[in-house]
């Protein structure tokens, strides 16, 4: 435990955004390479990493993945190995999901199964997005396992529980950004001018009607325009504005629908303020849908096997591109209960470090007993 927590500590003082993870993959690369090597085979990917452990008798590779980045959050948790990275931190937990892949497969190196195990160390989750692309890859294409397993803190839930559910867990998600350019000039001559402050509030105001008026009451959306920047002074009127915001639904087919609505109204406000509008939709993440059977298999495990207490959740409204991944392979991702008072991406968040050896017991117990199955 003591050693895990060292690694911990290490790699929440090194956070780094995402396909910039270079101290990260160092660091992990250095720590892979002071284990036995006669059973791993380390492939790198851009910023990131499969390594896979190679079983005695393989008949399937069973996949485990973490992430590996941080967030651009200025860190306010007065901890003696708080970041050394400025205005960087590990505020969602991915030093917590490194540390325990790490655990994991070290035990398997000196421990080896039957089977093959593939760990993947993912960069970008926070954004752009590193997992659809990493699953294109040769080397996952070479070395694709059968089923995948995932996990994620969570501050809510106490240490030694885990929460899952069957089926959906984390929404679809997409980002959102929209430029209004008009014309600007002197605060004293609006009717010369097309002011984008008025149309980017206008249109604040509008997108809320979509989740109001064109999602089905017994589904779930949400549209958050989190930050707007227009104008330069106060006694001038905007040329441009800059709306930043999410959408998040519980379906493929309710993003579709919002994101139809969200282009229809933009194209009024062009009309209506006489403006140019450009939509960005940035990253955008798939759904997290853990497969039914592997989900029961695996409470049911936990439950009988271990004295973790597991928690059957509701979904959320959080995103994950891990869900790229059970896009094409079974498997499940589960919460991790971490105790901490602040959330995820909160400057403040300390998690509980004896988590850690709670979710690598779990892990080594779950896959072995995969691995015979």
């Amino acid at each position: 435990m003591d050693s895990l927590i060292k690694i911990r500590r290490d790699l929440h003082q090194i956070p780094e955004l995402g396909f910039q993870e270079y101290k990260t993959q160092a660091y992990l690369l250095a720590y892979l390479e002071n284990l036995p090597q006669e059973r791993l085979s380390i492939k790198k990917w851009k910023t990131g990493l499969f390594v896979k452990v190679h079983g005695l008798k393989p008949k399937k590779t069973i996949g485990f993945r973490t992430d590996i980045d941080g967030l651009p959050i200025s860190e306010e948790t007065g901890l003696p190995f708080s970041s050394s990275h400025e205005d960087r931190m590990h505020a969602c937990g991915h030093d917590f999901h490194m540390t325990i892949a790490l655990g994991v497969l070290k035990h398997f190196v000196e421990n080896p199964i039957k089977d093959d195990l593939l760990f993947i160390f993912q960069p970008a989750e926070e954004g752009p997005g590193g997992a659809e692309p990493m699953l294109k890859t040769a080397e996952m294409q070479e070395w694709k396992p059968d089923m995948i397993f995932a996990l994620h803190i969570a501050p809510e839930y106490p240490v030694g529980t885990i929460a899952v559910k069957e089926g959906l867990l984390f929404a679809n998600t997409s980002e959102l950004f929209i430029d209004l350019k008009g014309k600007g000039g002197h605060a004293a001559y609006p009717h010369q001018t097309n002011d984008m402050v008025i149309a980017a509030c206008t249109l604040v105001t509008q997108l809320q009607t979509i989740i109001s008026r064109n999602v089905n009451p017994l589904d779930s959306a949400v549209i958050t325009i989190g930050k707007i920047t227009g104008g330069t002074v106060q006694n001038i009127i905007a040329e441009k504005a800059r709306l930043e915001g999410t959408i998040r639904t519980l379906s493929p087919e309710s993003m579709k629908k919002v994101k139809h609505r969200i282009e229809a109204l933009v194209k009024g406000i062009e009309t209506g303020f006489e403006c140019e509008a450009v939509i960005d939709y940035g990253s955008m993440y798939h759904q997290v849908y853990n497969t039914e059977s592997i989900t029961r298999d695996f409470i049911n495990y936990i439950q009988e096997n271990t004295d973790v207490q597991v928690i059957e959740c509701k979904e959320a409204m959080t995103g994950e591109d891990f869900g790229y991944m059970l896009k094409e392979i079974p498997g499940l991702m589960f919460w991790l209960g971490v105790d901490s008072p602040f959330g995820l991406h909160h400057a403040k968040l300390n998690p509980n470090e004896q988590a850690i050896e709670v979710a690598v017991k779990i892990m080594t117990s779950y896959l072995s007993y995969k691995a015979e199955g």
